[in-house]
């Protein structure tokens, strides 16, 4: 059994909440706190959403958004917490902690989750009342144990939906949260489940995702049994529902997942779901955290047996699979959209890494209220980015020139469109890299240095800090893996990256090829010069940039990135 695994059988990782609320009215310190429960405390109090950040004495805390819908009165405190709790001390910076985004920020992930830094003990009761007022929670936001469920951001707005999966979406978060029967499993559990026909919510890449289906059913018709929406589709007599993709993920063993031959109704969505996790809970290693994910659990069994485990742990009928209907893969919502409901628009806000300040935030929610209807809403994207919905067409102008819509454009350069940085070394102990300054500054300055054909809309650039992948490389046109690199010439050690090119999601899907390593930071700008040079010279009409990179050799990519003008072309691995 490995040491986390031997926390989590002390004590139940959720009775850290209620522990929580003691430290925080004793004032303990961190020393105290591991004094009193031990360093298996640092791992559970994941479960309480809280990752003990590497300046001591604070945590980042991670805020679940099933679907990314958000009320803007949830949206409001958000912000509004952010800017109470998340400020850096004095020590550490202050109001100047960061150089581009200064104090009392939040980040969006590519989970739809919100992430605040510098939250100490004693703030959380409070941030926890103020978020059950409004129906946020923290809890299962981290820790081994079903993560937020994702969902499309549009879910509900755009015509290309078969279906609003949102209250799916909802009842599966809520059947997880706080359930101690499934809080401790071998692993992280990510879901995501989607309505939308262009798989906004990444199934390929989760340990479960339910896309859109619909199956032939003698004598019931669509609008008898529909999914669940309040405007079913219809074309004849269908059942609508999800299919099953199982085992995807990334980090250092990245898999796409699996099909599974089954068909999900709406209403069975939770015992589905249920009865993989209980599959997982039986069988995956809880030996090994190197391989205890549920991918390598689908892997080792193969799909045909690990589909027959969960039909045996389900309670109710799983027919067999019917059509498919996702049609590709779009994971961007950047931009003034038309919703299908009358006279209304949906705007996507461009948040280069994700990262914005907390009365910003609480702004957009405010703005939302303003200008939109009764129904409008703040939705996160799992490119970093925000929606602000429901929006009468006659307000959108007034809503675009409102003060944080000019930082958060709706009309971004490509290069800022398709940024996403993960936490970086500013805070987590793993990342090698300082990544959301990077990213943002690098996206900004590609946009100005380099001209992407007209109909490329969005280059997809993610960095992580490290090989977790938080921030989604492999599935990027172009990714970065933070790496300590030693200069050929002066033996000095920088940071620097390791580089691939040709990711993409959807029917075209591939993880990119790692084309180089050990990249100090400083070439890459010259070397994607390069790069985007020989592009714009030999690409076919239509031709994305992953496409291009994909069907070019390796080597001669290689050859060149190496000819950029850089002061250093390439480095060396540290401790190669």
């Amino acid at each position: 059994m490995n040491t986390t695994e031997k926390y989590k059988q002390e004590k139940h990782p959720l009775d850290v909440i209620d522990d929580v609320y003691e430290y925080a009215e004793e004032g303990l310190t961190f020393e105290e706190i591991e004094a009193r429960a031990g360093g298996g405390e640092w791992e559970r109090l994941k479960w309480a959403g809280m990752y003990a950040q590497k300046q001591e004495g604070y945590f980042m805390i991670r805020t679940k958004v099933p679907g990314g819908y958000l009320t803007p009165e949830q949206a409001e405190v958000i912000g509004e917490c952010a800017t109470d709790y998340a400020v850096a001390p004095e020590e550490y910076g202050g109001e100047q902690q960061n150089e581009l985004w200064g104090d009392a920020y939040l980040d969006i992930t590519t989970r739809q989750d919100i992430q605040k830094h510098w939250i100490r003990v004693e703030d959380v009761p409070e941030l926890w009342e103020r978020y059950d007022e409004v129906g946020l929670t923290t809890v299962q936001g981290c820790g081994d144990s079903a993560r937020n469920v994702l969902g499309c951001p549009a879910a509900g707005l755009d015509d290309h939906e078969c279906f609003n999966a949102q209250p799916v979406v909802d009842a599966v978060s809520d059947y997880f949260t706080g359930n101690r029967e499934y809080a401790n499993l071998p692993r992280k559990f990510k879901l995501t489940i989607t309505g939308c026909a262009h798989d906004c919510a990444q199934s390929q890449i989760n340990d479960i995702g339910l896309v859109p289906a619909r199956k032939e059913v003698d004598g019931v018709r669509a609008s008898e049994a529909s999914a669940g929406s309040s405007e079913p589709r219809s074309d004849g007599e269908f059942l609508y529902g999800f299919h099953a993709r199982v085992g995807g993920g990334l980090s250092d063993g990245p898999r796409m997942a699996s099909e599974l031959d089954v068909f999900i109704k709406p209403e069975d969505a939770v015992e589905f779901c249920r009865a993989v996790a209980q599959t997982f809970k039986e069988l995956g290693d809880r030996h090994n955290r190197g391989v205890c994910r549920m991918r390598y659990l689908v892997q080792q069994m193969g799909p045909e047996k690990f589909e027959e485990a969960v039909r045996d742990r389900c309670t109710v009928d799983l027919p067999t699979a019917g059509t498919n209907m996702t049609v590709g893969y779009q994971g961007d919502h950047v931009g003034v959209h038309d919703q299908k409901q009358d006279g209304l628009k949906y705007v996507g806000f461009n948040v280069v890494a994700g990262r914005m300040g907390g009365e910003e935030f609480a702004e957009a929610a405010r703005a939302a209220k303003k200008y939109g209807t009764e129904d409008a809403s703040v939705r996160l994207a799992t490119d970093q980015n925000f929606l602000i919905t429901h929006i009468p067409e006659e307000n959108v102008d007034d809503l675009l020139e409102e003060p944080f819509a000019q930082e958060y454009s709706p009309d971004p350069g490509p290069f800022s469109r398709g940024a996403v940085g993960c936490t970086g070394n500013e805070f987590c102990k793993y990342a090698i890299i300082e990544t959301k300054q990077r990213t943002k500054r690098w996206a900004r300055e590609l946009d100005e240095r380099i001209d992407v054909p007209d109909d490329v809309e969005a280059i997809r650039m993610h960095m992580s800090g490290c090989s977790a992948s938080c921030a989604q490389p492999q599935i990027a046109d172009i990714g970065f893996r933070g790496e300590t690199v030693k200069l050929d010439e002066e033996g000095k050690i920088v940071e620097g990256m390791d580089f691939g090119l040709g990711g993409a999601l959807g029917a075209d899907n591939d993880f990119l090829d790692w084309i180089e390593n050990a990249v100090p930071a400083d070439a890459v700008i010259p070397a994607l010069e390069q790069l985007f040079e020989a592009y714009a010279e030999e690409r076919d009409e239509g031709e994305k940039f992953y496409q291009w990179a994909r069907r070019t050799d390796n080597d001669r990519l290689r050859t060149i990135m190496q000819g950029a003008d850089a002061p250093v072309a390439r480095g060396v691995a540290h401790g190669d």
